[in-house]
């Protein structure tokens, strides 16, 4: 062989060979932890998992082949929770997926470099687990289920049903992690609807009065929310057509809005 064409050989077996040798190497096996404040047999806990497997499958990450997958059950035990959160860091997994409050205190607890998300965790900012909700900060970020402010939008719809209402109880448990975060938005509402508030704890109070009283409730809130429907398809009648029933509703004759309206 001329010595140029086996330079020429050579160099192009040098070139090639590490491709091909990387191309022949496996790939890289992830692995996730799930940490669960959940029971085994629980099945919303099943059904969580069942989504976040499927969830992966459809992002290309096969369990066994790219990713490996290791769930512990707490069983809103923070015994355990403390014990797997211990076992899964031991594991170095490339991140954690927390459900609930203790899995994810108990995670902290025990790192603060592997990355953990967190879903259905009442009131992370009140509990500490993050900084802010747009700034979390840390290892840790996640899902809220709540929106505070909602809890805002109740007093103002209590107001829309009973505008004399000046004084109002806010029946309340401190110990439901998302409490405080719902309570605080009420309170700062209060002012702008001239009401003044007064919070019970429901620990405190008989079971049956509650009932009682948030089945009053319950009843003139749904007459409210009727007879506003009515109105509203009413002021929609016009004589070149049909009402334009507001979505929702269910057609009625315009003699019965009429009388339902006097």
């Amino acid at each position: 062989m001329r010595r140029r064409e086996f330079i020429t050989l050579l160099c192009g077996a040098a070139t090639t060979w590490p491709l091909g040798a990387l191309a022949q190497q496996p790939e890289r096996m992830r692995r996730i932890g799930v940490l669960i404040a959940r029971s085994a047999n629980d099945k919303e806990g099943q059904a969580f998992v069942a989504a976040f497997l499927q969830g992966l499958q459809e992002l290309g990450w096969s369990v066994g082949h790219n990713v490996i997958v290791d769930i512990r059950w707490s069983a809103d035990s923070n015994a355990d929770a403390r014990k797997y959160a211990a076992e899964l860091v031991a594991l170095a997994p490339d991140v954690i997926l927390a459900q609930g409050s203790s899995p994810v205190a108990s995670l902290l607890q025990v790192t603060s470099t592997v990355p953990i998300v967190f879903a259905n965790v009442a009131d992370p900012v009140g509990a500490g687990y993050v900084d802010s909700l747009a700034r979390p900060g840390g290892n840790i970020t996640g899902f809220a289920p709540f929106e505070y402010s909602m809890s805002g939008k109740w007093l103002q719809l209590l107001k829309e049903i009973a505008p004399g209402v000046t004084r109002v109880a806010v029946f309340r448990d401190p110990s439901i992690a998302a409490g405080p975060g719902q309570f605080a938005a009420i309170q700062a509402v209060a002012p702008s609807l001239g009401v003044e508030l007064r919070p019970f704890d429901v620990r405190n109070l008989p079971l049956n009065w509650l009932l009682f009283r948030w089945r009053r409730l319950l009843g003139r809130l749904k007459r409210h929310l009727q007879q506003r429907r009515l109105r509203q398809a009413f002021r929609s009648f016009s004589s070149s057509g049909p009402i334009r029933w507001p979505r929702g509703s269910y057609p009625v004759s315009i003699d019965r809005v009429a009388m339902s309206l006097a």
